[in-house]
């Protein structure tokens, strides 16, 4: 049987590839793994049956042969495992590659997302202001710190890994939240990211699911 994944029905991100089940279905696409998804809404986020596999209530989730995994960093690293293409053969590179997974969710993606949230959970609240310079202030030094590192490579490693997926997909957010101006090096490796075949792939199979909710078609 294929893998199956979950995603939303009706994507608060309005097809702009920022929810993260796109990260899953990107790593499918590049190591070359068919998978189904089966779309949620925000109510059956809380039924039993999907907080049996997703405890947080939160998508995406991946099942497979009695196999039930979620949080997409630990599905795309899973999935990296089990396929060729995501992680270098190499003990020392291909901890490095981990490494830098971990670093996308851990370091630089909390102050990104906390930022985007408190955008619009804290609108019109005192403390709005305060809040939202602190986190700005937080992910522009995570950013310089990338930017720095990143300098005018290809890739964060010596070629494409699932470290740089999801850091692609953080700097995605980034990018919504208008924290990449300033950071060209940044802005271009976005880029060398979504122009990857398996990427576009990913996104045009989520931005769909969007368009259908709203009774529309891709052109």
């Amino acid at each position: 049987m294929l893998p199956t994944i979950t995603a939303f029905s009706h994507s608060p991100d309005r097809g702009r590839g920022l929810a993260r089940d796109l990260r899953v279905r990107w790593a499918m696409e590049e190591v070359g793994q068919p998978y189904r998804v089966r779309l949620l809404d925000f109510d059956a986020l809380g039924e039993p049956a999907h907080r049996a596999v997703q405890p947080f209530g939160q998508i995406p989730t991946y099942e497979e042969d009695g196999l039930a995994l979620f949080e997409s960093g630990a599905i795309v690293l899973y999935l990296a495992e089990r396929h060729g293409g995501l992680l270098p053969h190499a003990v020392g590179p291909r901890a490095r590659a981990i490494a830098w997974m971990f670093a996308a969710l851990n370091t630089v993606e909390p102050p990104v997302f906390e930022l985007s949230l408190a955008t619009f959970l804290d609108r019109g609240k005192p403390w709005q202001a305060e809040r939202r310079a602190s986190l700005g202030q937080q992910a522009h030094r995570r950013l310089a710190d990338l930017a720095q590192y990143l300098g005018e490579g290809g890739w964060l490693e010596d070629g494409f890994s699932a470290g740089d997926l999801l850091m692609v997909t953080v700097l995605a957010r980034a990018e919504a939240c208008g924290l990449l101006e300033g950071f060209p090096t940044l802005a271009e490796y976005l880029e060398r990211g979504r122009a990857r075949p398996a990427y576009q792939r990913a996104f045009v199979a989520q931005r769909e699911v969007f368009l259908q909710a709203q009774g529309q078609r891709s052109p």
